[in-house]
């Protein structure tokens, strides 16, 4: 199997690393972090003029038709930087979602302003019970004369403040009130009867809580053609596993880096800390640790387009292997870093908590090892 990057994504990765080399600066986080919604909206208008906010979206709506290694490449450079834009919730899963669930009319009216950086989507999915279980949804969407009714509650919405629609899961009722097929239907900000509570997340970024109460839809607020929403639901999902793992590779990455460089100058007994071999063999095994969630990133965005067992695996795989690497490389640096390296002085801090958000987002390290063996055909513990 060739690897080697094309020379459009070797283009795609030098333009994103020097981008944010420049922008994501720790004065730059600082302020996004005062924002209401935790980014910077100029900043996502030239990810716009970038293309990177069309890169995964087809040509025939407005994008580029790129597909998970570009997405990997530009979220890997998302990571150094800890961007905290809403790029997994708008582009990689609420536009996944559109396409592949949305009627024609209403891909052309998400799409391409999705592309332009007018539109900001999320996905509102996950429940307290469902113990991040995709198909448990008690969420509720009743058939009115005009339209739809859903009552329900959400938890762990992405960026849910900053969207201008959400889309939002739900089991249809049938005739006799039982629940029937899953669903997914578009939610306009400020809908009556849509409460969210906002909150600041582990390491940068929102999230928020819904509560759906008697939320009154037209008819064509359902996407698509009602047809069970689940295996689309699933492959958004593993491809958002496979664009998160690439960022934490990111993030290691630069703990990795700034962690060696700082052993080479910070002396202990007039020596440097990297003279030292029990040092040295603490860095080996980080760096061990970084270039296996590379490669297991690396196959999970291979796999975003093969068959669902095979594409499962390969997802859930990647998020369990890359969250035990992420904590191991994370609590390392910190360590070798001192007690400077839970201060606000550093950057590693920051970094540490993001690595601990990404290993509980969309299921832990056991949920996935447990998926993992169920789609392989094994008994799970």
């Amino acid at each position: 199997m060739d690897l080697t990057l094309s020379d459009e994504q070797r283009l795609l990765r030098e333009s994103a690393e020097r981008f944010v080399t420049e922008t994501f600066t720790a004065e730059h986080r600082k302020k996004a972090a005062n924002d209401p919604h935790g980014f910077s909206p100029a900043i996502w208008k030239q990810f716009a003029e970038l293309g990177w906010l069309a890169l995964p979206i087809s040509e025939n709506h407005g994008g580029l038709g790129g597909g998970a290694i570009e997405i990997g490449i530009l979220m890997e450079a998302f990571g150094r930087g800890l961007v905290s834009e809403p790029y997994l919730s708008t582009v990689v899963i609420g536009a996944a979602l559109v396409a592949a669930c949305g009627s024609e009319a209403q891909k052309q009216a998400i799409l391409p302003d999705v592309a332009e950086g007018t539109l900001y989507l999320a996905f509102a999915h996950s429940e307290r019970a469902a113990r991040f279980d995709l198909g448990k949804v008690e969420t509720t969407a009743t058939k009115t004369a005009d339209g739809w009714r859903l009552n329900g509650h959400k938890i762990a919405v992405l960026d849910g403040a900053a969207a201008n629609q959400i889309i939002v899961s739900a089991r249809v009722a049938n005739a006799n009130g039982a629940s029937g097929k899953l669903c997914l239907f578009l939610v306009p900000a400020g809908t009556p009867g849509l409460t969210l509570r906002d909150y600041a997340r582990l390491g940068g970024g929102h999230g928020s809580s819904l509560e759906l109460k008697d939320v009154k839809l037209p008819a064509d607020a359902l996407l698509g053609d009602g047809s069970d929403a689940l295996p689309a639901i699933e492959a958004a999902v593993d491809r958002a596993l496979a664009a998160l793992g690439a960022e934490a590779v990111g993030i290691m990455q630069t703990l990795l880096d700034t962690t060696l460089e700082y052993t080479k100058i910070r002396k202990q007994f007039g020596r440097p800390l990297s003279a030292n071999q029990v040092i040295r063999h603490r860095l080996a095994d980080m760096a061990m640790q970084c270039d296996e969630a590379r490669s297991m990133a690396l196959r999970a965005a291979l796999m975003a387009d093969a068959e669902p067992v095979a594409r499962g695996r390969a997802a859930s795989g990647a998020k369990a292997k890359i969250g035990k690497c992420a904590r191991f490389v994370a609590e390392q640096s910190v360590q070798l870093h001192g007690a400077m390296g839970v201060t606000e002085e550093l950057d590693i801090g920051s970094y540490f908590k993001r690595l601990l958000a990404f290993d509980t987002l969309f299921g832990g390290s056991a949920h996935h090892y447990r998926r993992h063996a169920a789609l392989s055909g094994r008994a799970q513990a």
